[in-house]
C-alpha cells in the first residue's frame, strides 16, 4: 500500500470539484457547494494561480485533498498558509492519509521560512477536532469569524 502525496494538475480538476461535494455532503453544505469546473481551472491553474492544491493517492487512487493559498500576518511579518480544505474519503480514512497532507504543508511553511498553518473546524466536528489537536493544533475559541457576502457585500462594496 502505498500514499503519494502531489501537488494538483489540470487533470486533477475534476476529482478536485468531487472532492469539494463530498466534503461539502460531510459538512452539511452541500447547498453551498457551487463551484464548476471552470472555476477550478481558471483559480487552481491559470496564467497567475491564487489557491493551490495537494492531491492524496492510495495505490494510484485519488483519496484525499488539500487546498490552501497563502495569507500574511503583520504581526509576525511573515506570510503563512491558510488551509481551506482539508478532505479525505470516508473509505481512505484511518491510513494517515490526512495527516500526511498536514505535514506536507507544515513541511512547505518551515522550508519557505513562513510563520503559521492555519486553518477552521465546525465546532461540531468532533473527530476533526480530536484529529487536529493530535496534530498539534490549538482552538482559538477567542476569535470569531466574520464574513460579508451576497447582497451585504454588494451593499458594502457600493459605499
Amino acid at each position: 500500500m502505498t500514499l503519494t502525496i502531489r501537488p494538483a494538475a489540470p487533470a486533477d480538476a475534476g476529482h478536485i470539484l468531487r472532492f469539494i461535494s463530498e466534503l461539502a455532503e460531510y459538512e452539511k453544505l452541500g447547498h453551498e457547494a457551487t463551484a464548476s469546473a471552470a472555476d477550478i481551472e481558471r483559480d487552481f491553474f491559470g496564467a497567475e494561480p491564487k489557491v493551490f492544491c495537494e492531491i492524496a493517492e492510495w495505490n494510484g487512487e485519488p483519496a484525499g485533498f488539500a487546498v490552501w493559498f497563502y495569507t500574511f500576518s503583520t504581526f509576525q511579518g511573515r506570510h503563512g498558509i491558510w488551509l481551506e480544505d482539508l478532505f479525505v474519503r470516508p473509505q481512505m480514512r484511518d491510513k494517515g492519509i490526512g495527516k500526511s497532507l498536514l505535514a506536507e504543508l507544515a513541511r512547505r511553511c518551515v522550508e519557505e521560512g513562513l510563520g503559521r498553518l492555519e486553518w477552521w473546524v465546525l465546532d461540531w466536528n468532533e473527530p476533526s477536532i480530536e484529529f487536529y489537536k493530535a496534530q498539534g493544533g490549538t482552538m482559538m475559541d477567542e476569535w470569531t469569524k466574520v464574513r460579508v457576502d451576497g447582497v451585504a457585500l454588494t451593499a458594502l462594496a457600493a459605499r
